[in-house]
């Protein structure tokens, strides 16, 4: 029985890797969500789970007891009946009894039902991601037996690793990490409650980012980007909702002209010296006492003896955002495939049942039956949290600023002295059309050389909001004369928002996606190179679909590295016939 508790331990251990209740000290995005549902996703595994199991193994062992149990007085009775003078001896009592003892024996099915639990999850579950990954247990011939992919009867059928999930770009992530160092593990077990009821937010920011392969901008190697300190000032304290002070860890994401040597261990030189500026200039900041004491706790690894909570998070916020993420559209369908296959390959044996006795073949079924219903509970849970977060990611996104780029000549001359006295607005047109060259030109400008010179673009955003509002309000439909849209934004996220507004109006699509050579690759911590690419372009390409019309045309320009994957994805897409060049 101990051994079985250590198995129950472990499956529960990582069920809560599983549903990210093993991460109490960070505390953003989905993170946030779930330490809001921690106590009914901890009831869950501690309570109802247990009691699932326990009813499962209840109903199945007294059921398969109490008729073996029968079975086994029946063939008894009957060799009694018969005259046999040792009724257990006989072939058919024999037998019976053996099923019985079997049976009773088969306690053991629930420490085999638990290691089968571990098993399955951990094979699929990689670092926050459910993904495909399937092992081959049984050979033919000394071969893999095959794993037949979802196939609908197309002639060519385009299959990838990550298909079935939504690609999250990591630029989603960049600005945003925070953590409570007193909520870690390691804290705890140095300090005690030394801390309790007084949390410390750490929170990593970037202040300064430059375009980088974060923004689909193809990167070589002079130009990779870098988590760098940010020189000027470390750290800081800002003063958080609740009055109390918080750190804040200043990083720059640039690149770095000093790189020398190979490219992993260049960016952990940088997160080093990140570390080694941050305790240095902590104990120059009055009132971060504490945070000096929270971080410096050691947090060692096998390989880094002396790493703190300090390095171990900063070393999780860089990974972070140079690794790709996903989202299942249907886990739970997913990992009830992945469930049968697993059960029929694993655990049935198809091949051997035919040479199984019954009793053998008894125990398996009885272990399938219990395996199947406490691992469809699981999924029907961790599939209501990935399915909340497909909702959150397929929500449409607040448009956060909206800023008008008008002709002059469009605008009423009622607004032109506001125009010429904005010096914001001057300057831009000095950098982007030189107009200090032109004939008139004078700062401040006058309102004459606005009339001459009426096809400047006005743009709204060195404006304030109540000039953009009356500007806006002074001109006929507006919508119907703005002949072009900029959009700042995720792109799957801009094109689900235009759905309504553009559906088949979009005669002309040019894309430029990364073209996924060794300098800009996928870093997707599976390395699923190719399929994570797959995916972000499919994810893209089927909602364009929806803005384009019959006889719209898509280009794209790509190298050689995923030329006949883009290829087979287009065809896929939108059909080979429809192939121009």
């Amino acid at each position: 029985m101990a051994n079985i508790e250590k198995q129950r331990e472990r499956l529960i251990n990582l069920l809560k890797e599983l549903f990210q209740l093993d991460q109490p000290e960070l505390d953003f995005g989905f993170y946030r969500i779930m330490h809001a549902k921690a106590g009914q996703v901890s009831d869950f595994l501690e309570n109802d789970l247990l009691a699932i199991i326990r009813d499962a193994f209840g109903e199945a062992d007294e059921a398969r007891i109490a008729e073996a149990k029968a079975a086994w007085e029946a063939a008894r009775q009957q060799a009694e009946d018969f005259g046999a003078p040792n009724p257990d001896e006989a072939p058919k009592g024999k037998e019976a009894k053996a099923a019985y003892e079997a049976t009773k024996a088969s306690g053991s099915n629930e420490g085999d039902v638990y290691d089968h639990l571990y098993r399955f999850f951990e094979r699929y579950y990689d670092q926050g991601d459910f993904m495909s990954r399937r092992y081959f247990a049984r050979e033919t011939d000394g071969k893999a037996a095959p794993y037949a992919v979802p196939y609908d009867g197309r002639e060519v059928y385009l299959h990838w690793a990550n298909k079935d999930q939504y690609y999250i770009k990591t630029s989603e992530y960049l600005s945003n990490f925070t953590f409570d160092p007193t909520q870690a593990t390691e804290y705890r077990e140095a300090h005690g409650e030394l801390l309790e009821g007084k949390p410390l937010k750490v929170h990593c920011r970037i202040v300064v980012a430059s375009e980088g392969e974060h923004n689909n901008v193809k990167v070589s190697e002079q130009t990779e980007r870098y988590f760098i300190i940010h020189d000027a000032e470390p750290v800081k304290l800002e003063t958080g909702e609740n009055g109390e002070p918080e750190l804040v860890i200043q990083f720059e994401y640039r690149a770095d002209p000093e790189k020398t040597g190979q490219e992993g261990t260049w960016r952990k030189k940088r997160l080093d010296e990140a570390a080694e500026r941050i305790k240095a200039t902590l104990g120059e900041l009055d009132k971060a006492g504490d945070y000096v004491t929270a971080l410096m706790t050691p947090a060692p690894t096998e390989k880094e003896k002396n790493r703190t909570l300090l390095e171990k998070y900063i070393a999780k916020y860089a990974a972070r955002n140079t690794m790709d993420y996903f989202i299942h559209k249907d886990l739970g369908g997913f990992l009830r495939r992945e469930l049968d296959f697993y059960i029929k390959n694993e655990v049935m044996r198809l091949d051997d049942v035919e040479h199984a006795d019954a009793p053998k073949v008894e125990t398996w079924l009885a272990k399938v039956k219990v395996l199947r219903k406490i691992a469809r509970h699981l999924i029907d849970f961790l599939a209501q949290l990935e399915d909340f977060q497909k909702k959150l990611w397929l929500k449409k996104k607040f448009v956060v600023d909206t800023q008008y780029c008008i002709t002059l000549d469009r605008i009423p001359e009622a607004f032109y002295p506001e125009i010429a006295a904005n010096e914001a607005q001057r300057e831009e047109w000095v950098r982007l059309f030189s107009i200090d060259e032109l004939e008139g030109y004078s700062a401040p400008l006058t309102v004459d050389f606005l009339k001459a010179n009426d096809k400047l673009v006005l743009d709204t955003q060195f404006f304030e909001e109540s000039f953009k509002a009356r500007l806006v309000a002074s001109i006929e439909n507006i919508d119907e004369q703005c002949d072009g849209v900029l959009v700042h934004s995720e792109n799957s996220q801009a094109l689900r928002l235009l759905q309504k507004r553009y559906r088949e109006q979009v005669k002309c699509t040019y894309i430029d996606p990364p073209y996924n050579t060794s300098e800009n690759a996928f870093l997707y911590k599976n390395t699923y190179k190719h399929s994570s690419w797959l995916s972000m372009m499919a994810n893209g390409l089927n909602i364009a679909t929806n803005l384009m019309p019959r006889s719209s045309v898509l280009m794209c320009a790509i190298d050689d590295t995923e030329y006949s994957n883009l290829k087979t994805l287009l065809f896929n897409t939108f059909g080979d016939d429809n192939y121009v060049g």
